[in-house]
């Protein structure tokens, strides 16, 4: 049960400050005065650093990918608030030496904290646990003013934290003990691929997996890229119904192959469509001759079109072992059904291909092609599909339970890495279902791949001896 805080003012806070609050890779701010613990108050973001000059003898802003004409987005009259934090300690600082360590743990470069102790004598250090507001407020902008009156008192509670309890608590301790960064080579990848996600949408997706390894953001439900975004076409080209047959049909025979050649399917690109041609053969990992069909509903003779072009396309033995695919919308007619049945032509709609392809986009590799071939049976398919989307989504959250496990039981243990006969008896608290010992360690095996990265392993010559530590969340959200 959270408890209800009432806010009334915002403490000005400089923007970069608020930027590495918001994104987790900072806990901690200086102030001009000592807060003491539990004072809450909502993020100002003043624009005071401006005065600094240079900005850069203060802050490390190639981390942030900062640059000054963004800085002046909040130089306006109306300055919007987001955030509000909760001040968990505060402690003085006056030895020049100290500021070297707590520089490599900020964005605060040693030459600009050497220059604020110099000027006031002292530095306060304030660790903050720092929350998302419900809504934002916008506030009149002002100047010079360390705390600024809100337009109206608001009331939080402490359910939507930037970083959640374990993540909190590890960098407290570290920043608190001045403990020298865990990963600095890979936070100068990052800060490198940084500069690259206005321009390129997979840095974007590489910088949040490497933020979150680093615990500078929570691990979020995996986002579709947006160079995939032609994912959301498929349906939409399945049931265009503006147009000539001829454009719609080669749209979405063309978004089609492009789908199942995602997936993992090798197509033989002579199979286009046209006049006489098959609109569709995938040659590997098994064959596929497949119709697709734009509009608002699979014509009647469909099926037969599909037997006849890959009969000649193909020969009869190879068009027999064939998988046979019809995709296109709405339910198909009773005769068309009674031909997918009596020639074994699996039918689904361009939705569930969107499905598919969505799933693939957020857990690569987690269709399994052969284990696909088993649902493709005669008829309309679009049931089976969806039951084998439920499997693999639940294989994945299973995965997701098991990380969650290792994670706390290194956390309540105090220890940094366990072998699988620990995880085991915190798993059987409360399982998903049931697994013994050693299905337990094949799944960790799994997660421990290079290629899979949730799970660290240091092998050992009995199974039963392998260590297993926690590296990153897997979060599973299909909706």
């Amino acid at each position: 049960m959270y408890n209800s805080i009432s806010l009334d003012n915002a403490l000005s806070v400089p923007y970069p400050d608020i930027v590495a609050l918001s994104q987790g890779r900072m806990i901690t701010i200086i102030t001009h005065i000592y807060m003491y613990f539990g004072r809450s108050f909502a993020l100002y973001p003043a624009n005071s650093f401006l005065n600094f000059s240079p900005l850069e003898n203060y802050y490390k802003l190639r981390s942030l990918s900062i640059d000054k004409t963004v800085l002046s987005e909040i130089n306006s009259d109306q300055i919007v608030v987001d955030f509000w934090a909760k001040c968990q300690n505060c402690s003085q600082i006056n030895d020049p030496e100290d500021l070297t360590k707590l520089s490599k743990l900020t964005l605060w470069t040693e030459e600009g904290l050497k220059t604020i102790l110099k000027q006031r004598g002292h530095i306060f250090l304030t660790y903050l646990r720092v929350y998302k507001l419900p809504e934002p407020i916008t506030i009149s902008s002002v100047n010079n003013s360390r705390f600024v009156p809100l337009p109206y008192s608001i009331t939080v509670t402490e359910t939507n934290p930037v970083l959640d309890h374990d993540q909190f608590n590890k960098k407290y301790e570290k920043i608190l003990n001045r403990q020298p960064p865990e990963h600095p080579e890979l936070e100068e990848l990052e800060t490198a691929i940084a500069q690259l996600t206005l321009t390129h949408p997979d840095a974007k997706f590489l910088t949040d997996k490497i933020q979150t390894f680093l615990g500078w953001q929570p691990a979020k439900p995996r986002q579709i890229p947006e160079n995939l975004n032609w994912i959301y076409t498929i349906n939409e080209l399945g049931t265009a119904t503006e147009g000539g047959n001829y454009e719609k049909g080669t749209a979405f025979e063309n978004i089609v192959h492009q789908s199942l050649q995602f997936l993992g399917f090798e197509l033989d690109q002579n199979a286009k469509g046209g006049a006489g041609g098959m609109d569709l053969y995938c040659t590997k990992p098994y064959p596929i001759v497949g119709e697709c069909k734009a509009g608002q509903s699979i014509p009647a003779g469909a099926t037969q079109e599909l037997i006849r072009l890959g009969g000649t396309h193909l020969g009869h033995e190879v068009f027999n072992q064939a998988v046979k695919l019809i995709i296109g919308p709405g339910k198909p007619t009773s005769q068309v059904q009674k031909s997918a049945q009596e020639f074994k032509i699996s039918i689904i709609n361009p939705m569930t291909l969107e499905k598919l392809v969505k799933l693939q986009a957020q857990y690569p590799g987690s269709v399994n092609l052969i284990e696909l071939k088993n649902y493709l049976q005669a008829g309309q398919m679009d049931d089976n599909i969806d039951e084998y989307i439920k499997m693999v989504v639940n294989r994945l959250k299973l995965r997701s339970h098991i990380i969650q496990v290792v994670k706390k039981y290194l956390n309540n243990a105090q220890v940094s890495e366990a072998t699988v006969s620990g995880f085991h008896g915190s798993y059987c608290a409360n399982p998903p279902q049931p697994l013994s010992e050693w299905q337990l360690y094949e799944i960790l095996i799994e997660l421990s791949s290079p290629l899979a990265g949730y799970i660290g392993r240091k092998k050992a010559e009995d199974w039963r001896n392998d260590r297993f530590y926690f590296l990153r969340e897997l979060t599973v959200d299909q909706t």
